[in-house]
């Protein structure tokens, strides 16, 4: 399909902005007042934005249909596999063996803290949507134990995997904007950590426990099985078989991380068989497919389950999840149609010609975009072409300021996620939370990891530039 077919030019900036603002606030009305499902608000809402705003009649379906299946085919394998992982370790018991492993360690009161860092080594090659699913049960378990409200646990947890997601290289939205201004990837590295840490801090920590105080959300029981289910398959596997299964995938996908970059530097050969072999192998779905089948494995054959037991085990994680998996599609449906419309390169264009300095401006651009139209990807790739012709080649700026710009423009395409990202739906759904404590807890927290991790970018690039 052309662009031409499913961009559409003729509308102005303010006409475009007001469509999209009207079609969000018209979807909050749909989900929160008038109580109508958020999958089916979702799919009218996108239609009638692709229709407001002049997207082809022949591109409307396509539109809708490529930006539900594009979203499907990144999370719909990853929560699935996830949940599968993460019913088994609930209703086997290994949940319950790690958290008793972590309290004894930590103790009750730091094991929030415990499980936040957990998650931010996971999140260093694992994606939010896969990280976050799989580290659910035990998040769920720890929460049973000690009591209070689940945000108090779970907020820092994903909030740690977020910002390793947004701001450290091997995920592809810093990998991309590196590439786009000619950073030195391995200093985006060191950099991404030096800002997403802090950012974590005040943003994860600090914040998650005002909003653990503040809103007292029940404990989901969507991975806990039935009651019969965690009779029967419960085996109290050990400790290391747990660990085992939880870090496996992490293994994998960092020799997939690895092996990338030792072939972008020409150490190996990157059409050699055996590196693409590995590198396969450690993709997230794959990776996520080998420990689904380890965990049936150790979980239930070796302990003598009954096969259907195991079959009703794994396939009773996939019901509860069908409700997230749909609407995270369709929140990735109306971020596709915004897209379609050219409302997030006209934003963008319009920013452009303000004249600010080149680290504010590309903040700015990249928030902007990113509440618009939803992708954090779409929010910093655009803004990072926007000011690749002022940042690449110019003499008076260092390799640390360059960097500066790129975790800068990562800071502000993840700006306020809301109904438009299909994390926004994720997080919601698996959190029970509804539409407006989600937007009061999760849009919040998000605006702050965007301000707090420019504020930390921007005292490098200061820094950088005085010395």
């Amino acid at each position: 399909m052309t662009d031409e077919l499913v961009m559409n030019w003729t509308l102005g900036t303010p006409a475009l902005l007001s469509i999209a603002v009207g079609a969000i606030l018209l979807l909050l009305l749909f989900i929160i007042k008038w109580r109508i499902h958020a999958f089916v608000a979702l799919v009218v809402i996108s239609l009638l934005t692709a229709v407001a705003t002049g997207i082809p009649v022949a591109a409307v379906i396509p539109t809708l249909t490529g930006g539900f299946g594009g979203t499907l085919a990144s999370v719909a394998l990853l929560v699935g596999l996830g949940a599968m992982l993460g019913r088994m370790l609930e209703t086997s018991g290994g949940a319950e063996v790690l958290t008793n492993a972590l309290i004894n360690k930590f103790g009750e009161k730091r094991a929030p803290l415990a499980l936040s860092i957990a998650s931010l080594l996971f999140g260093f090659p694992i994606f939010f949507d896969a990280g976050l699913v799989v580290m659910l049960p035990i998040i769920f378990t720890v929460a049973r134990r000690l009591g209070g409200s689940f945000l108090g646990y779970a907020f820092p947890a994903a909030t740690a995997f977020s910002v390793m997601h947004i701001f450290v290289p091997p995920h592809p939205g810093p990998v991309a904007a590196s590439g786009l201004l000619e950073a030195n990837v391995g200093l985006v590295l060191l950099l991404g950590l030096v800002v997403a840490l802090p950012t974590w801090f005040f943003a994860g920590h600090l914040f998650g426990k005002y909003v653990g105080r503040k809103f007292n959300i029940a404990i989901p029981d969507i991975l806990a099985g039935t009651a019969q289910e965690q009779h029967d398959f419960a085996s109290t596997p050990k400790l290391g078989t747990v660990v085992t299964l939880l870090l496996l995938p992490l293994v994998l996908i960092f020799m997939n991380t690895g092996l990338n970059t030792l072939a972008s530097a020409g150490i190996v050969d990157s059409q050699a068989q055996w590196v693409q072999i590995l590198r396969l192998v450690g993709e997230t779905p794959v990776a996520l497919l080998i420990t689904v089948l380890l965990g049936m494995y150790l979980l239930g054959y070796k302990q003598n389950k009954d096969k259907t037991l195991i079959e009703t085990v794994v396939d009773s994680a996939l019901g509860p999840v069908c409700s997230i998996i749909l609407i995270t599609g369709a929140g990735g449906m109306f971020g596709a149609v915004l897209r379609a419309s050219g409302i997030g390169d006209a934003v963008a264009d319009s920013l452009d010609a303000l004249g600010l300095p080149i680290i504010v401006a590309g903040f700015i651009i990249a928030a902007v975009v990113r509440v618009a139209q939803g992708s954090a990807t779409v929010a910093l790739t655009t803004a990072a072409a926007i000011v690749q012709p002022v940042v690449v080649g110019n003499a008076d700026l260092n390799q640390i300021e360059v960097v500066a710009i790129v975790l800068a423009l990562a800071a502000g395409s993840v700006f306020a996620g809301h109904v438009n990202d299909s994390g926004f739906w994720l997080v919601s759904r698996f959190f029970g939370m509804d539409v407006k404590t989600t937007l009061k807890v999760w849009t919040v927290g998000q605006a702050l990891v965007g301000v707090i991790g420019f504020a930390i970018a921007y005292l490098i690039f200061a820094l950088a530039a005085a010395f």
